[in-house]
């Protein structure tokens, strides 16, 4: 049997990927065109300006890297950092933790400001960091995928810009699933992934940088640390009247981004941000039926990426073993919880073409012919 024909169909409520649509599919499967050439260009741009809708910025530098989330997040380190230069970053999560990691291995000097998993970062706490540490940059994660905690960023974001440090933002699980205002907000350099709430294929990482960020870059004293991610060179493609070659860019994944822009423009971004919230509440009220119960507090739930404490009749089966059994016999994928977290949580996404109350259903009426 060819490889291909074995794969099962699944429905993916995990932390991501979630299911694409029909339509970004096809996109995927149409012809080819060079990097270069003028027609891929065209769409090449009409993408940027989707994605400065959907982050709420006019900045110019706003692309779909041709990587994951995770060298989005690298690409907004390694540019704006430069060896033995400050860095506040908030971590109550796994991205959090990864973010600290990036900016070690950069040469930075990391401050952490921690909290526990499931909580929001104090903004008074990291206030008192940037105003004692002074960094260069502070960073932080809107949707931490591993918790499903919400952060504001409004009044850290100020605190940072008070002290001329440049705001780092995470935006992976939230984007185009609830509101992201990056010049609102003042934040200088974000990332996202084309899998979670866009629902299209993973592979690309959208980005956006202000021209403050940009102006940074420019300052810098020694070369960004990746040849591959560094601004300076990327912008030679994505930006001006003539494009100088760098790599080759990801024709088919970007064919799908604009598939999967189109239908988020279509559906008008605040009904969106409303289907994600009234599909993560049906969840919620359905869950704590069935005896699990919410990690997060409502304040600062996701709608689109929800955590939730087992029951015990959940813990005394096995949670990988139930979580085998919904897939392999309701072809339904959720995710298990990481670090503290796991063996004590599921991590069951509602995002972009998933964020549906049929597909609540299904789940919960999978769940009760599993657990009661």
């Amino acid at each position: 049997m060819p490889i291909l024909e074995s794969l099962p169909e699944r429905l993916l409520l995990g932390p991501g990927p979630s299911n694409a649509h029909e339509s970004v599919l096809r996109a995927m499967s149409l012809p080819l065109l060079g990097h270069l050439d003028p027609a891929f260009i065209a769409l090449l741009d009409r993408v940027k300006d989707g994605l400065r809708t959907v982050f709420g910025t006019r900045n110019a530098m706003t692309l779909p890297l041709s990587a994951t989330g995770s060298a989005g997040m690298e690409a907004a380190l390694v540019n704006l950092l430069e060896p033995g230069e400050p860095v506040v970053i908030g971590v109550n999560g796994v991205f959090g933790g990864r973010m600290a990691e990036v900016a070690r291995r950069a040469g930075a000097q990391v401050t952490k400001v921690e909290a526990e998993w499931g909580t929001i970062l104090e903004p008074g706490r990291m206030i008192e960091a940037i105003r004692t540490v002074r960094p260069r940059v502070v960073a932080f994660v809107h949707a931490e995928t591993s918790t499903g905690v919400c952060q504001p960023v409004e009044e850290i974001a100020a605190a940072a810009r008070e002290a001329d440090a440049m705001v780092v933002l995470d935006c992976v699980t939230s984007l185009a699933g609830r509101p992201v205002e990056l010049d609102a907000w003042g934040v200088d350099a974000a990332y996202s992934g084309t899998q979670k709430c866009l629902s299209c294929p993973p592979g690309l990482s959208p980005v956006s940088f202000s021209d403050r960020a940009i102006a940074r870059v420019k300052a810098r004293s020694t070369p960004v640390q990746s040849w591959f991610l560094d601004l300076s060179l990327l912008a030679g493609y994505y930006e001006g009247e003539k494009r100088v070659y760098h790599h080759t860019a990801p024709i088919t994944a970007i064919y799908g981004l604009a598939a999967g822009l189109d239908r988020v423009l279509d559906e008008v971004l605040p009904a969106r941000f409303a289907r994600h919230a009234a599909a993560g509440e049906r969840l919620v009220a359905g869950l704590e039926a069935a005896g699990f119960t919410p990690l997060v507090a409502p304040a600062h739930r996701l709608p689109m990426l929800t955590s939730v404490l087992l029951p015990e009749r959940v813990q005394k089966a096995g949670e990988a073993s139930v979580r085998t059994r919904l897939l392999e016999e309701h072809g339904i994928e959720v995710g298990a919880g990481l670090g503290p977290l796991a063996g004590r949580i599921w991590r069951i996404g509602l995002m972009g073409e998933n964020a549906r109350p049929e597909i609540v259903d299904r789940l919960l009426a999978a769940l009760r012919t599993l657990i009661g």
